[in-house]
Formats: C-alpha cells, structure tokens, sequence
C-alpha cells in the first residue's frame, strides 16, 4: 500500500510538471503570434518562459528522486528489523524452551547450533551496517597491505561452503596464478564474500557457483564469481550497486538482506582504484559478478 501511494505521487508530480509545461509553452506560444513585432517583449518572454519550464522540470525530478529515496530507506528499515529481530526471536523461542523443559542432550546440541547459526547471521547484519557507514566515511583511508588475492578468496569460498553447508561441486573455486594486491584486508574479504554469499542465496535450491581469478590486463586483476541462478533484468544491471537497492524478480522476497553488500562491493573496488560490475542475459539465466582491483607492482 505505501509503495502503490508512492508511485502514485510520483505520476501525480510528472502529470502536474508535464501539465504546467504545456500550459506555459501554449501561453508563450500564443503570445509570440500576437507580439512578433515587439522583439525584445518577445525575448525576455522566451527567456521567462524558458527560466519557467526549467524550474518546474527541476522540482518534479527533485520531488521524484526524494520520494525514491525515502521509499528505499523504508525499503532498508524494514529489511533491517527483520534481520535483527527474526534472529533474536529465533535465539529467545530456544533459551526459552531450554529453560523451561527438559532437552536431552541430542535435542540440546542441536538448538545450540541453531542459535549460533542466529547469532552469526545476526552479527553479520550488524557488521554490514557498520561497514557501511565506514566506507562512506571521506576521512577514513584504506589501511594498505600486501595480500595474496588467491589465499583471500579461497578463504572467503571456504567459509561459504561451510556456512551454507555446500559441497566442492556446489561452490567451486579455480585459482590462477599467484597474484598479489596493494589493499585493506578486511574490506576486500568482505566484498569478495558479499559477492559469494549473493550468488549462493539467490541460485535457489540448486546451487551451482563458480570463483575464479584472472589478470585482465597488466595492472588488473579481477574475481568473477558466475551462478546459474535467478538472473538480472538489463535495466538493473546497474541500479543493483546502489545503496539499499534490491533486485526486482520472483527470487527477490525469498532472499533475505540489506540492500547493501553489493554497495559494499562497489565502495571497496572504487577506494582502491578498481571496478565492480555484473553481467547477465536476463531473468533465469544466472549472473555473474566482477571485481576488478589493481596489481600490486
């Protein structure tokens, strides 16, 4: 309902803009077959009309671009509260039942893992948010290191297989040769995994991933992370990097998140001089994720 009121707005401000429009380009349009003989009226009344039409043209985009933006906040907010809150629900339903009735210990062991399994996911919501507001921070400088993007990433895959319970088939990785980039450890693990764990969530019951690494040319590396599963529409190919931006399609509800790790992604590859980018034929046909970083000479 607020999205369906939103989008209304939205057409109701371009209908209005394109209406004035019109109306003023009628007026003046009039008014120049009834004044052609007075030349400098007729200037300074193009002029007006011009100063006129741009300023309706510039407060429709701007009334537009303001109603997206708050529609994507709320967009974020909600999708915040139900990580943070499904997650801690989770863990209280089982501190709850572990109190107040007796669990043997198989039944015990199993809601333990399942709790910690919240509270990671928990962790990683909030440490996404954190991260966020990091990178948007002017001030605050990658902390550069000599890292071995080959040990990075297949330790980024590694951890994936073992959070999403996969087998080397599922997720695989193809290590090229030994590559070395000049970068903030933390910040490109998490951007790498960001890029794995996306394409795992939305291959949907049957995962099929690929992690490779190769030089694209004499200064650049990239990580190419390939799925076979619910694919981008073009006009989103971009659109998608953007802060709380989540794809529009049938896989979109099922997944859950922020709206920020590709926007993380992108952040990272830009503070170090890099690129990110997607790819993909269209909706069900799989996507792949490139992240371009500079070698280190």
């Amino acid at each position: 309902m607020v999205v369906a009121g939103r989008r209304t707005s939205i057409g109701f401000f371009i209908a209005l803009g394109a209406g004035l429009i019109s109306v003023i380009v009628l007026i003046y349009v009039g008014w120049i077959f009834l004044s052609w003989r007075t030349g400098i009226l007729l200037f300074l009344g193009v002029l007006l009309g011009a100063m006129l039409i741009s300023g309706i043209v510039l407060n429709t985009f701007f009334l537009v671009r303001e109603i997206r933006r708050n529609e994507q906040q709320d967009a974020f907010i909600n999708a915040v509260t139900h990580e943070l809150k499904t997650p801690v629900a989770s863990i209280r339903l089982y501190l709850e039942t572990l109190q107040t009735r007796a669990v043997d210990e198989a039944k015990r062991k199993e809601f333990y893992g399942i709790m910690l399994e919240d509270s990671n996911r928990l962790l990683e919501t909030i440490e996404q948010i954190l991260r966020t507001g990091r990178i948007g921070l002017a001030s605050r400088k990658p902390n550069l290191s000599r890292i071995d993007l080959g040990g990075l990433v297949e330790e980024c895959v590694s951890r994936a297989r073992t959070l999403h319970n996969l087998s080397p088939e599922s997720l695989s990785y193809q290590p090229g040769a030994p590559l070395t980039i000049l970068a903030d450890l933390d910040e490109v693990r998490a951007a790498v995994s960001n890029l794995v764990d996306n394409a795992v969530k939305y291959s949907g019951s049957e995962v099929k991933v690929s992690v490779e690494i190769a030089e694209t040319d004499e200064k650049h590396v990239c990580v190419r992370v390939r799925d076979q599963g619910a694919g981008i529409a073009k006009t989103e190919l971009k659109p998608i990097f953007k802060r709380f931006y989540r794809a529009r399609g049938p896989a979109s509800p099922r997944v859950h998140g922020t709206g920020l790790g590709l926007y993380i992604v992108r952040s990272v590859a830009k503070r170090h001089g890099g690129r990110a980018w997607a790819e993909s034929e269209g909706p069900g046909r799989g996507s792949t994720f490139v992240l371009q970083l500079p070698i280190a000479r």
